[in-house]
């Protein structure tokens, strides 16, 4: 295991937001790419990666949506981008390739949760192939523009990796369909994705990161009834989040934390929560050990390239 992994004692917490963990942080000149944000977790991670001097280039699937959001908003740019669909990204990837803007952040924080059994590309369950598959492809497309030395890749995992660690031998719930379990499993390969991502970059100077950001009510919970909500006592029955659900600014400052702090230069490959690297742990808060394990790393990278024909990084 990373003998990184383990708390630095960052001074921030679980209630820090995305302006604390900025605060005397000039990102002037620094470019950034950030996957859903147009709403929720990224829209907060946007807005306060341009507020401290960055530039950010937002992909969206919904286009007039996105524009309509930073409409006015100078320092932000959109492109039309699915992460569901490979060829989407394979088009966005190769339009941001032509411009030839190096990239200094690249924050993964689009995703799906929970969602109705649902089949995408040649036939991929659709958490797996949004949340991990299309992030590696977008990844391994615009390596040539991470900045070597400085650039840092971000995966927004979530706590729910705790679920499962990757079914070798049904990633794809041929089987039988599972929400949640589907859900664990990219969260997982998130995190793992990192692991690996930054073994091979480490060398030039490309580190990456992956994180749980807490419980925060988005977007993402939008194939959630109400009822399951209730039940599980993330809401009251007025729809009021339990105390210890964060606000969103408070949900993106470990995101943002993990792509801007001074704290984490030489380090990467590790999990972060609450504005730190978090401990490994088998309950409870902190990563567990499945989720960076080098070997099931490597062994994700390997059937990640097998079924999305892309790999920017060279072995080693």
């Amino acid at each position: 295991m990373n003998p990184s992994q383990k708390p630095l004692g960052s001074g921030f917490g679980a209630r820090s937001t995305v302006s604390d963990v900025l605060q005397g942080i000039d990102l002037g000149g620094r470019y950034a790419l950030v996957t859903g944000g147009a709403s929720g977790l990224g829209l907060a991670a946007v807005r306060a990666l341009v507020a401290s001097g960055a530039e950010v280039l937002v992909p969206a699937r919904n286009m007039a949506a996105a524009a309509n959001t930073f409409a006015g908003e100078a320092g932000v740019t959109v492109a039309p981008f699915d992460l569901a669909d490979q060829q989407s990204i394979t088009a966005f990837a190769e339009t941001v390739l032509k411009a030839g803007r190096p990239l200094d952040m690249l924050i993964a924080s689009a995703g799906i949760m929970a969602c109705p059994e649902t089949r995408i590309g040649p036939g991929w369950e659709s958490q797996f192939g949004t949340n991990h598959l299309g992030h590696f492809a977008l990844v391994n497309h615009l390596a040539p523009l991470l900045v070597a030395g400085r650039a840092r890749v971000v995966m927004v995992s979530s706590g729910a990796h705790g679920i499962t660690g990757m079914r070798w031998d049904d990633v794809q719930f041929d089987k039988g369909y599972d929400k949640w379990a589907a859900y664990g499993q990219s969260k997982t390969a998130n995190a793992l994705f990192a692991v690996e991502l930054d073994r091979r970059g480490a060398g030039v100077g490309v580190r990456a990161f992956s994180l749980h950001p807490g419980a925060i009510l988005t977007p993402l919970q939008r194939h959630l009834p109400k009822e399951e909500m209730v039940a599980a006592g993330w809401i009251d029955a007025a729809g009021n989040a339990a105390t210890y659900f964060k606000s969103v600014a408070q949900g993106a400052a470990t995101m943002v934390w993990a792509a801007t702090s001074p704290l984490l230069e030489g380090i990467g490959g590790v999990y972060c929560e609450d504005c730190d690297v978090a401990p490994l742990a088998t309950e409870g808060k902190g990563v567990r050990p499945h989720a960076v394990d080098p070997d099931e790393a490597r062994r994700l990278w390997a059937l990640s390239v097998e079924l999305t024909g892309v790999d920017g990084f060279a072995a080693s």
